[in-house]
């Protein structure tokens, strides 16, 4: 059970930099109104360094679970007192749940994409073995994982040498041709910088294509246009992050 039976105000928040894009204070704030929570609240935490953590769990001694997002997925890792297995095997947090003065990182964008990517791959009817995966942060790892598990090759895409499996200067059209899958994990395209998007043959890309964008302001990134443009058929970060916010609350309220 959740809400009405807690005397003590309980907080929830987002720690991140910057938090100017973030939908989750809106969310949680309209899940509280709507299923009649009381006592609840969200609340957004920008940290310019995560070294800023420690004091803010100090100064919120009702603070039960926190989202985190870019840059922090990986580095808060270092400030918790123990991780989900999910999350230790993926090396990313973006969910910390609080209890009894204890924290526990958890990955919930891994149930977040999977689902979402098993509804595309449904509708689509699409058997794709490939993929390419721009970024290496901890939304890639994230992603990573569960084309692992779904055994669906890839490849990790960066913008310098030596950190992924190439570099955006490796992708010819050859290439792009090959991976029908391509996902974007990257903020480029993000609001407000609407006319970013990742350096891509685009040519390249047809209509055999999935192009998904885990970015979800705008619904629709440059990234996503160029694709459509050409036939690919496009997804944007929108049901992850629902899937995922979700997923978020039911850790919060474990007993």
């Amino acid at each position: 059970m959740t809400n009405s039976i807690h005397l003590v105000p309980r907080l929830f928040g987002l720690i991140g930099y910057p938090l100017t894009h973030s939908f989750s204070k809106k969310y949680f704030s309209e899940k509280f109104e709507q299923e009649g929570i009381a006592g609840a609240h969200y609340e957004l935490f920008p940290l310019t360094a995560i070294q800023e953590l420690p004091e803010l769990m100090a100064k919120q001694p009702n603070l039960v679970g926190l989202n985190v997002t870019i840059p922090y997925k990986e580095q808060v890792m270092a400030y918790l007192d123990a991780l989900d297995a999910g999350a230790a095997a993926v090396g990313a947090v973006n969910c910390i749940h609080f209890v009894n003065g204890r924290s526990t990182g958890y990955n919930t964008d891994v149930y977040g994409f999977e689902q979402s990517l098993l509804n595309i791959l449904k509708e689509q009817k699409n058997k794709t073995q490939t993929a390419l995966v721009l970024g290496t942060g901890g939304a890639a790892k994230a992603v990573c994982y569960v084309l692992k598990k779904l055994e669906i090759d890839h490849r990790l895409v960066s913008r310098s040498p030596g950190i992924g499996d190439c570099t955006y200067e490796d992708l010819d059209a050859s290439v792009v041709e090959k991976y029908q899958l391509i996902i974007n994990t990257t903020p480029l395209g993000m609001a407000p910088k609407v006319d970013a998007c990742p350096p891509l043959p685009y040519d390249a890309i047809g209509a055999s294509h999935i192009l998904f964008d885990l970015v979800y302001n705008p619904l629709e990134t440059l990234f996503l246009q160029k694709g459509k443009e050409r036939g690919a058929v496009v997804k944007n970060g929108l049901e992850m992050l629902h899937l995922q916010a979700e997923r978020a609350w039911q850790i919060w309220n474990r007993q």
